[in-house]
């Protein structure tokens, strides 16, 4: 564990510097080094409930990370509070480290997403890392959906998801990963070095759920194989923590199918110790993938808080 007293982004820093398949990558950028002013994202996001709304109560950032201001824009949940993040740099850059802090209250409900796709630039010293950490209390809802990430040719990246979760509470968690800009180049396909996610989830008194690590490294091994890609391009990874009664009834509504025709394969299942479900996604186009996950998620809100979803944004 990092002492309190430490920036938040240390925890970023120490990502990479930790597992083995970044030990190569540990030489610093020639232009800025790793840790300093505008390479250090911070974001810290904490809501609560009051009169029957949830508000953004907490905020504290620092550049290339900030968000503006919650909205409340969904008529079918009109106290829950939608947060868009957002970077000013636009992409992630080599050396880059941020940190996000998301909490909810008892009774908290948030939705928070990205401006837009996470495009990770082609690195060539160091890399980038993402720490993120949520903490959901007593029948607190969480949809965490952003755009999906995109690494570009030689990038490098690892990302750390920390969970800290009621038995009471709801979290939606989705990433879409996509083979890079397969129409931009050849090369461009499943061209990142490496790309390393981890996710963890306790209860409050620490008692661990689940961990799950994914590493993808196309040089060292072939990503159109089956068990790994195959034939597909993207990949979504969704989590769901819930209360078991809740995950039942989800799971039963929700169908498993591998169709080559249509370029899709889907499925769900339980994640260990009562924690909720996993579902995944492969697609040869991005917008499968989200239409997809989008059915996933009108599913789960319908069954944990009887909402319906809102008509999609024209530009998504």
């Amino acid at each position: 564990m990092i002492p309190a007293a430490f920036p938040p982004w240390t925890r970023a820093e120490t990502l990479g510097a930790s597992v083995p398949e970044f030990a190569a990558f540990q030489d610093e950028p020639p232009q800025m080094s790793s840790g300093t002013v505008g390479k250090t994202g911070f974001l810290r996001l904490g809501f609560e409930r009051r009169s029957g709304t949830t508000i953004l109560a907490n905020l504290e950032r620092r550049a290339p990370y900030m968000v503006q201001r919650a909205l409340h824009c969904d008529e079918q949940m009109p106290g829950l509070a939608y947060v868009f993040l957002i970077t000013t740099t636009g992409c992630l850059l080599q050396g880059d480290r941020l940190a996000l802090d998301v909490t909810l209250r008892p009774r908290a409900q948030a939705h928070i997403t990205s401006q837009s796709a996470t495009k990770i630039h082609a690195m060539d010293a160091n890399y980038a890392a993402q720490s993120q950490t949520i903490t959901l209390a007593d029948d607190a809802y969480l949809e965490f959906l952003p755009d999906p990430v995109i690494p570009h040719r030689h990038s490098r990246f690892i990302s750390d998801t920390q969970i800290s979760i009621a038995p009471s509470a709801t979290l939606l968690l989705s990433e879409i990963i996509q083979p890079g800009r397969k129409h931009h180049h050849p090369d461009e396909c499943f061209g990142a070095t490496v790309f390393s996610i981890s996710t963890a989830a306790a209860r409050p008194d620490g008692r661990p759920l689940f961990a799950e690590k994914l590493v993808i490294e196309p040089r060292r091994y072939v990503m159109r194989q089956t068990g790994v890609m195959d034939s597909f391009d993207v990949f979504a990874n969704v989590i769901l923590c819930a209360p078991k009664n809740k995950v039942e009834r989800i799971h039963d509504r929700v169908l498993a199918d591998v169709n080559r025709a249509e370029g899709m394969a889907f499925g769900a299942c339980r994640l260990p110790n009562d924690a909720g479900l996993i579902f995944k996604v492969l697609g040869r186009e991005t917008a499968q993938v989200k239409a997809k996950v989008r059915e996933f998620w009108g599913v789960v809100r319908k069954e944990v808080v009887g909402a319906e979803l809102p008509p999609p944004y024209l530009w998504r």
